[in-house]
C-alpha cells in the first residue's frame, strides 16, 4: 500500500513510538490522525508536522470519548478526501505488580484493569470502531487491498518478567489475535500485523535506573543498546507498504531475550 495521500489513524501518537510512527507516515506523504489523551502534546505535534495532521483528544478506555474521536476522524477524512489506509493503535501503559505481595495479600484488581483496559480493550475498541470505515474503501491495489492494521505487542509477550503479569497478558493477547484478525478481515482486503519491540528509548524507559539499563544492554545480542523509536517507525512503515506481510507478529529487539528479572 502506498502511504502518500492516505489517512492513518495513530492512537498514542503524541509521544514515544506512536509519535515516531506518525512522523514517519507524515514524512512519506500520509495524512495522520493522532488520537491521544494529552492535548498539550497533541497540539504541539500538529504544529510541528503541518496541515496533513489532525489531533483528537481521546481516552481509549471510555467508549464515548473514543466514538467522538472516531467520528471526528471520519469527518476529517470526508473533508480531505484522503481514504483511511491504516489503523495503528499504539497507545499503551505498564504498571508492574505481582499477584501476591510480601504479606500474601492479592493485588488490587484496579492495577490489573488499568493495564488491560488500555493495552487490550482500548486497542480492540479502537479497531472495532474504525474498521467499518476502512472496509468501505475502494480497493487500492490489484490484489483488492483496502487497508492495514499495525498493532504493538512486546517482547513481554514472549518472555514476560516478574511483576509483568497484566502487561504480558495484554501484549500476548495482541500477538495471538494478529493472525485471527488477518483471517477475519481477509474477505475485506484488510491485513493485520503486529510488532513486538523490546525496550526502546522513550519517556517510559528514561525513568529506568542505570542498573536496569546495563542489564538490558547485556542481554541484547546486537546492537548493544536500547531501540530507537525511528527503527520502530521504519518497521511500521514497511508493514504498511509490503502487501504480502499479513498475520504475523515481528520481534524488533536486537536479539534480546529477557531474563526473569533484572
Amino acid at each position: 500500500m502506498h502511504i502518500k495521500d492516505r489517512t492513518f489513524v495513530v492512537s498514542g501518537g503524541a509521544s514515544g513510538l506512536g509519535l515516531a510512527t506518525a512522523e514517519e507516515l507524515y514524512a512519506n506523504g500520509g495524512y495522520v490522525a493522532i488520537l491521544d489523551m494529552n492535548p498539550a502534546n497533541g497540539e504541539k505535534v500538529i504544529k510541528q508536522l503541518g496541515d496533513r495532521a489532525k489531533f483528537f483528544e481521546v481516552d481509549v478506555t471510555e467508549s464515548e470519548s473514543l466514538e467522538a474521536a472516531v467520528n471526528g476522524t471520519v469527518a476529517w477524512i470526508k473533508q480531505t478526501g484522503k481514504p483511511m489506509g491504516g489503523i495503528l493503535p499504539l497507545a499503551g501503559v505498564g504498571l508492574p505488580a505481582k499477584l501476591l505481595d510480601r504479606d500474601l495479600n492479592p493485588v488490587d484488581m484496579s492495577r490489573l484493569n488499568f493495564v488491560i483496559d488500555i493495552n487490550l480493550k482500548g486497542m480492540l475498541n479502537t479497531i472495532r470502531l474504525l474498521l467499518p470505515h476502512m472496509a468501505r474503501n475502494e480497493p487500492t491495489t490489484p490484489d483488492g487491498e483496502r487497508g492495514v492494521i499495525v498493532m504493538v505487542s512486546s517482547s513481554a509477550a514472549f518472555e514476560g518478567q516478574v511483576g509483568q503479569l497484566s502487561y504480558a497478558a495484554s501484549k500476548g493477547a495482541v500477538r495471538s489475535m494478529t493472525l485471527v484478525l488477518a483471517r477475519d478481515l481477509a474477505p475485506n482486503g484488510i491485513r493485520a500485523m503486529s510488532i513486538a519491540p523490546s525496550l526502546f528509548e522513550t519517556a517510559m524507559s528514561a525513568a529506568l535506573s542505570e542498573k536496569v539499563r546495563q542489564t538490558l544492554t547485556k542481554v541484547t545480542e546486537f546492537p548493544k543498546r536500547l531501540g530507537n523509536a525511528k527503527e520502530f517507525a521504519g518497521l511500521a512503515r514497511h508493514c504498511i507498504e509490503n502487501t504480502y506481510l499479513n498475520g504475523e507478529c515481528i520481534r524488533l529487539d536486537g536479539g534480546t531475550r529477557m531474563p526473569s528479572k533484572m
